[in-house]
């Protein structure tokens, strides 16, 4: 029959198609494999300006007067904003400058003398610069700050409610202030923070009126925690290391 010629015709050229298959792809060379990207760790960038807004609480550190009880003793909510900048160097280390200024509730801390005169002290405001020293560990930073304060006050001595003109040996406006806190990146650009901070006004004494001078000194010192966020103008940018 005619027909089986060409069927062994066929399965010959397949036998023969199938031997050259090797020989084909051998040209094409090996498949080629993808490699996976090496891991890149962030390089976090603290360089540069930044400013920003912080909330949270002040109370004075001196509960007396020389041993008179201070009345309306209470925290006080705090307000403000910051502005500053930031220089990394030496690896993870940073230095800075900020300044800071925040608004007080209303809270008059005053005394009561036995001689009938009440003392009343109404502060509106604290403001510092102050420098600051960090270390980076990843996307947060550790820092110390500390340097000039100021205290924005009001205040009245009365004496059966009237007022009384009054003089002390120090204006305690300005004074120092100390602190810690910490900072996170959560973007290149936006950063959270925590910290506290002691502001120390010295100490005062009445010169005048003569009954007030027996009692001495009082204190004047703020303690404070904040919470807030910056926004960071990186002079540098959040690189990745392979």
């Amino acid at each position: 029959m005619k027909i089986i010629p060409k069927i062994l015709r066929a399965i010959a050229a397949l036998i023969v198609l199938g031997a050259s298959m090797p020989a084909v792809a051998a040209d094409l060379g090996a498949r080629p494999y993808g490699q996976a990207p090496a891991y890149a760790a962030p390089i976090y960038q603290w360089t540069g300006f930044y400013l920003g807004g912080h909330a949270g609480g002040a109370f004075s550190g001196s509960t007396s007067f020389n041993g008179l009880a201070l009345s309306n003793y209470d925290a006080r909510f705090l307000g403000g904003v910051q502005v500053g900048a930031d220089f990394q160097f030496a690896g993870n280390f940073v230095v800075g400058v900020e300044g800071q200024y925040s608004w007080l509730s209303s809270n008059k801390i005053g005394s009561i003398f036995p001689a009938g005169f009440v003392y009343s002290n109404n502060q509106r405001g604290l403001g510092s610069v102050t420098g600051r020293l960090g270390y980076s560990w990843g996307p947060a930073l550790f820092y110390a700050k500390g340097g000039y304060a100021y205290s924005s006050h009001s205040e009245t001595l009365t004496f059966g409610g009237a007022p009384v003109a009054f003089t002390l040996n120090r204006d305690h406006r300005d004074g120092y202030t100390v602190g810690a806190g910490i900072e996170y990146l959560f973007t290149p650009n936006w950063s959270a923070k925590a910290e506290y901070q002691y502001y120390d006004f010295g100490k005062s004494r009445f010169v005048a009126p003569a009954a007030l001078v027996p009692f001495g000194t009082f204190n004047n010192d703020e303690h404070t925690l904040k919470a807030g966020l910056n926004y960071r103008f990186n002079l540098g940018s959040t690189a990745a290391r392979y």
